[in-house]
């Protein structure tokens, strides 16, 4: 445990970052899964109101820094190509 009063602080607000982050991931993946079974499914509407879901959630990780730009753009572009595979 640390003695100095700055570490102690790094320690609560790295819990509370850690926390906040795992929030936000966790809302990006069960929004990916919802896409990604609308798709399973082939159901051509319920996919692309997910996937506006899902490209809102996941632009929003990665204005909080959650996620590299680059990392985001890569999930939208896989999900994006998935729902327009559906015939």
């Amino acid at each position: 445990m640390a003695n100095i009063k700055s570490a102690k602080k790094r320690i609560l607000v790295n819990r509370t970052k850690a926390a906040r982050n795992k929030s936000i991931k966790s809302a990006v993946k069960t929004s990916i899964k919802k896409v990604e079974a609308a798709v399973a499914n082939k159901d051509k509407e319920a996919a692309n109101s997910a996937l506006l879901a899902a490209i809102s959630t996941i632009d929003k990780a990665a204005s909080k820094g959650v996620y590299h730009k680059n990392n985001s753009a890569r999930k939208v572009s896989r999900l994006t190509k998935a729902v327009n595979s559906i015939d």
